[in-house]
């Protein structure tokens, strides 16, 4: 009895010299090498392997020379979740400066931020004198950035810093100066509290009546700017108001001016449990819906 002949890829990768797999896996291996040690041609590269369209599909673009993200973030009792944070926020391959604000944390965060900052040259830290809340430490990390643009970085890790380059992507492309990340269209979230969901979006209703936006959520931590944009609003709210007054003060017509371009993208979502150290609750909601109303009528 005579075996039969076989034609699939085993008799193809069969007839292939010995070394032709391992030629490729070095080839692949010379160009990651190369990548890593010249981050400045990722784009080059890439648009020559993907193409121009694919490579903007997934926020793949090229940095402008003299780039700088500011990214701020707020922090209170996060010394579980903040080494680690900072170690993806560092990992995006986006040149920045990371301004940590200590909300006068009580465990051993301001521990792990003095190493933080003695272990990167791009980081700076400023300690609240006493816990003021989201919007206060916000306030005070915007006066000290120097970036083109200033995101917004909570210190757990909900948000996924891997998501920066399109979150900035329509600033950088001249279509907008405001970009809000959105977890309710698209993207993977963890399944966790209804009723939050529930308040969210109720409370993104009522804020776009107000405003006239038409955001899907208004309470995402995400929030990118010019830096020109944050840097020239008074902000008031200490607490979680922030973001109902920024979204306000964002949709405001500027005298004399156009309003504010403002762009929404998908961002995915990893919300924690109360038992892992979320904060914000019912009266955090109360708040928001007292802040819309508030800064809708005066600021």
């Amino acid at each position: 009895m005579t075996a039969a002949t076989t034609n699939g890829p085993e008799a193809r990768a069969a007839d292939r010299p010995a070394d032709a797999t391992d030629d490729g896996a070095g080839e692949f291996a010379r160009l990651a090498a190369f990548l890593a040690a010249h981050p400045e041609r990722r784009y080059e590269i890439l648009e020559k392997l993907l193409g121009t369209a694919a490579c903007r599909t997934v926020g793949i673009f090229p940095i402008p020379p003299g780039f700088k993200l500011s990214v701020v973030i707020p922090v209170f009792n996060e010394e579980r979740w903040l080494g680690e944070l900072v170690r993806r926020v560092q990992a995006v391959a986006i040149p920045k400066e990371l301004i940590l604000v200590n909300d006068f944390s009580t465990d051993g965060t301001p521990a792990i931020l003095a190493q933080i900052e003695q272990q990167y040259d791009n980081v700076r830290v400023f300690h609240q004198p006493k816990n003021m809340g989201k919007g206060a430490a916000l306030r005070e990390g915007f006066k000290h950035c120097t970036g083109d643009l200033v995101i917004v970085q909570d210190a757990d890790w909900e948000y996924d810093p891997a998501e920066y380059p399109k979150l900035i992507q329509p600033i950088l492309d001249g279509r907008a100066d405001v970009v809000v990340g959105s977890r309710f269209i698209g993207e993977s979230h963890r399944v966790l509290y209804y009723w939050h969901s529930v308040a969210n979006k109720g409370l993104t209703m009522l804020s776009n009546w107000f405003t006239n936006l038409n955001l899907t959520d208004m309470e995402t931590c995400y929030k990118v700017f010019r830096r020109e944009v944050i840097q020239g609003m008074t902000l008031k709210s200490n607490r979680f108001g922030f973001e109902p007054e920024v979204t306000a003060k964002i949709a405001r017509k500027r005298k004399g001016q156009p309003k504010w371009r403002v762009y929404e993208v998908p961002i995915s979502y990893s919300g924690r449990t109360y038992e892992e150290g979320k904060k914000i609750g019912l009266k955090d909601a109360f708040q928001a819906l007292y802040c819309i109303i508030r800064f809708w009528a005066a600021d």
